[in-house]
């Protein structure tokens, strides 16, 4: 139907695009911009050859169910990233740092303490916002220790991805894979012993070379702002309801996070309102005045610390707008080459010829050059035949594989603009062969599990 010169052209221009992708730190190019770019040439050239061939709404039908598919994601992320966001800005983040390093312990400790932590937070958070909180601690609690830095930054790295797989909020393309139904919500738990398998392997092997001894930092006292406990609360609310939209509504899980987020909007409204009395109530000082002296001037206002309390609009603005647009065009990008039958191909070369397991175990490997988003995102637009453990699968190798390198997943990227010097490319490759061991037993572990469903 599209004519072949136009469907290479196409194919190439992608295969540019994702080289400046790949290559966004040493061209200082954010990735957003290149795949934006592409996405809107790619479909006028998929428009204009369909239009040639007679068939001059065939891009617009099928471009209408990508955006629809990017918008509900887009909500959802946009209303995740704000939580996280007014979260820190309430100090939680800061808090939790300030706790670890009062607790004075042992580098072998703080090395599993930060570990366990960054699995466990990522399910709820995400590993991004993960391995730069606890990359934040290490960063606190280690200096003059560049040795410990530097395996203690792997090991967070590969627990925040780990994390990150058996929970539909601990990554995007969990999340994607949940939006889709090919994986109902409480599936993914199945994951979390292959999860953890993948984390404590690499852990235990890489504590043996943490150095021994103590950090030598004194701890800052962190008051959390007025709230933060609030924030929470809602926080994990917005999550219940949105699963329960899901699977108990079947309606689109985004529906329960904007409308959290609009909780979220009026809780701060109460709070800059809570704010404003308290800076308009007087203030008597250490004796109340007895009569008319309690009117007559002798008060004074309340000063209020602008802090407490937030501005949704200005939390909004802290988004990762970088990210969602990156979003935005891979899903056109890679939508545009399935409408092409770029993604048809590829589906008979590796599900067909190679078998589920196969392609999925490498889909992981490559997750740790290419991005797992794109990767993805081909995997559910080539839709091959496969059963819940097989998706169970290609989640988790997706949203682990890329723990063998650094640059494999935004974890690992964030965390060495963060740790510079400590954390680099080299360091981690240095482990990749311990990864590779956590990579392949959690795939053992997985398919031991699920050894009826696959």
């Amino acid at each position: 139907m599209i004519e072949l010169p136009v469907a290479w052209f196409c194919l190439g221009l992608f295969g540019v695009t994702y080289a400046l992708v790949i290559a966004e730190e040493p061209l200082r190019l954010r990735k957003s911009k290149p795949v934006t770019v592409a996405a809107g040439i790619l479909w006028m050239l998929i428009a204009w050859a369909a239009l040639r061939a007679g068939h001059p709404h065939l891009a617009e039908e099928a471009v209408k169910g990508y955006l629809e598919e990017y918008g509900e994601l887009f909500l959802f992320l946009l209303a995740a990233m704000t939580f996280v966001n007014t979260m820190e800005n309430r100090l939680l983040f800061r808090a939790l740092r300030s706790w670890l390093v009062a607790r004075r312990l042992s580098l072998r400790t703080l090395f599993w303490v930060t570990g366990l932590l960054a699995f466990f937070i990522s399910p709820m958070v995400d590993n991004l916002t993960t391995a730069l909180l606890m990359g934040a601690v290490l960063l606190a609690v280690g200096a003059g220790r560049p040795r410990f830095l530097a395996v203690g930054c792997v090991n967070i790295v590969v627990a925040a991805n780990a994390g990150g797989a058996f929970s539909p909020f601990g990554d995007i393309t969990t999340l994607m894979v949940w939006q889709s139904e090919k994986v109902g919500f409480w599936h993914f738990f199945s994951l979390f012993l292959p999860s953890l398998v993948n984390w404590l392997v690499p852990a235990a092997l890489m504590s043996a070379a943490v150095e021994p001894g103590r950090p030598l930092v004194e701890p800052e006292e962190v008051a959390l702002r007025p709230g933060a406990v609030g924030v929470v609360l809602l926080f994990l609310g917005t999550v219940a309801l949105a699963v329960y939209m899901h699977a108990g509504l079947h309606l689109p899980p985004v529906l329960g996070m904007m409308t959290g987020l609009g909780l979220l909007k009026l809780y701060g409204s109460h709070l800059r309102r809570r704010a404003r009395a308290a800076q308009e109530a007087p203030d008597f000082g250490d004796e109340m005045p007895e009569g008319l002296e309690a009117v007559s001037g002798h008060a004074r206002t309340v000063p209020v610390d602008p802090q407490e309390y937030f501005d949704i609009f200005k939390i909004l603005e802290r988004a990762e707008w970088d990210t969602l647009l990156f979003f935005y065009g891979v899903i056109m990008c890679v939508g545009a080459l399935g409408t092409l039958g770029w993604l048809a191909l590829a589906s008979q070369f590796t599900y067909g010829a190679l078998g589920p397991t196969l392609a999925n175990v490498l889909v992981g490997i490559m997750s740790a050059v290419i991005d797992n988003i794109p990767l993805m995102v081909a995997v559910l637009n080539m839709n091959p035949e496969m059963s819940t453990g097989q998706w169970l699968l290609v989640t988790l190798t997706a949203g682990v594989g890329g723990s063998l390198l650094s640059i494999g997943s935004a974890a690992g990227v964030a965390l060495m603009g963060h740790a510079r010097g400590h954390y680099t490319f080299l360091t981690h490759l240095r482990w990749t062969w311990a990864v590779a061991l956590g990579y392949a037993a959690s795939i053992w572990v997985h398919m031991w599990l699920q050894r009826g469903d696959f």
